[in-house]
């Protein structure tokens, strides 16, 4: 089953739904999944408070997600 991120998702709920999904936002420079604010931040809080603008967030999430989902068509073969 395909799991979607948002930017309003909590990043702790992220990490639980889906490492995949935590790898992919620490490569963006999020390293949030092992601070203790990941209980309380979403994805896009936590990319505002490292810099990154609404259209940057937007674009994270969307190749995030194309990501997961291109990964998944290629595991099940």
């Amino acid at each position: 089953m395909s799991y979607t991120l948002t930017k309003t998702d909590r990043i702790s709920e992220v990490a639980e739904k889906s490492p995949r999904a935590i790898k992919l936002l620490t490569e963006y420079g999020l390293h949030c999944a092992n601070c203790f604010l990941n209980q309380f931040d979403t994805i896009e809080s936590g990319a505002q408070i490292h810099g990154m603008t609404d259209e940057e967030i937007e674009t994270m999430v969307a190749e995030i997600n194309e990501q997961i989902t291109k990964e998944e068509k290629e595991a099940s073969g």
